[in-house]
């Protein structure tokens, strides 16, 4: 069955979407993105996305190219139109199509191209039961990886990197040997004490939409969480290792660099929340 895009107002099948050579999402990287989550056909964490959508929009002054309600249409029905029961829709919206120049045109209108794709979630599961080898690397990184844009060539050679090694991701480690993120998810350690803790935003990190969501599950699970530096060292030594993100939901890790995390397994509190997270997620996704 052909995919449909949404492209600059039109439903197109996907083989034959096209958008300008000098839309500057493709030259300069002068774009921003989304990805939901879907499941039983409904958005999952749909106000954290558009909230996390719309502050990325200002810090690069873009405009957003229509309401929060127009926009939420489209998302559906390109979900719709893609017979998507369980799986991710993306968004992205570039400053527009321009003659090639650094300094922003004037006069232009955003451009916005909507995809959807199906997920299979038992193979996800299954890869839960399992867990991920991570691989660590150099943080090299832009200074505004708060902001959601799609400049991730720095992710995409990292990540390349883990996958030649067989890891399933990469965990950033900064100048000071303290972890960051991943490469395209939020990484936490439990400790000996048995409490969670992830870098805390201040260290320009990407406030992911699925760590919110987390975050605020904890506080009713009774286990503590705490938003504070950890060294590469420190999560090799944590009985477990997690990583979250709306494509990945909860992942264990269960090897960072070959070392073992705990006894080399998926731990209880990575796949409790891993469950915890997908029962709401189904409960609470909107339309």
């Amino acid at each position: 069955m052909s995919r449909t895009a949404y492209v600059n107002g039109a439903y197109v099948r996907q083989s034959e979407a096209v958008v300008s050579i000098e839309d500057r999402g493709y030259q300069f990287a002068d774009a921003v993105y989304e990805v939901w989550s879907v499941f039983d056909g409904r958005l999952a964490d749909l106000e954290g996305h558009l909230n996390r959508l719309e502050r990325s929009l200002s810090e690069l002054k873009i405009v957003m190219p229509m309401p929060r309600n127009a926009l939420l249409v489209v998302l559906t029905e390109v979900v719709r139109r893609n017979h998507i029961r369980e799986g991710m829709v993306y968004l992205q919206i570039s400053r527009g199509v321009a003659p090639r120049d650094h300094v922003f045109p004037t006069n232009v209108r955003p451009a916005m191209v909507v995809t959807a794709r199906p997920v299979d979630r038992l193979a996800a599961a299954n890869k839960a039961l399992i867990g991920l080898k991570a691989k660590s690397m150099p943080d090299i990184r832009w200074g505004r990886c708060d902001i959601k844009t799609v400049g991730l060539l720095p992710n995409v050679l990292a990540k390349q990197a883990a996958k030649e090694e067989g890891a399933g991701e990469v965990i950033f480690v900064d100048k000071d040997g303290f972890v960051t993120e991943g490469g395209s998810t939020n990484v936490y350690m439990v400790g000996d004490d048995g409490v969670i803790r992830t870098r805390d935003l201040k260290a320009n990190i990407l406030a992911g939409v699925t760590r919110l969501t987390l975050l605020d599950m904890v506080s009713d699970t009774g286990l503590e969480i705490r938003e504070e530096a950890f060294t590469l060292e420190a999560a090799k030594a944590a009985s477990e290792v997690f990583i979250t993100a709306a494509t990945s939901l909860v992942m264990p890790i269960v090897a960072i660099d070959g070392h073992l995390i705990g006894d080399g397994k998926p731990g209880p509190v990575a796949s409790g929340l891993r469950d915890s997270y997908i029962g709401r997620a189904r409960r609470t996704a909107l339309v």
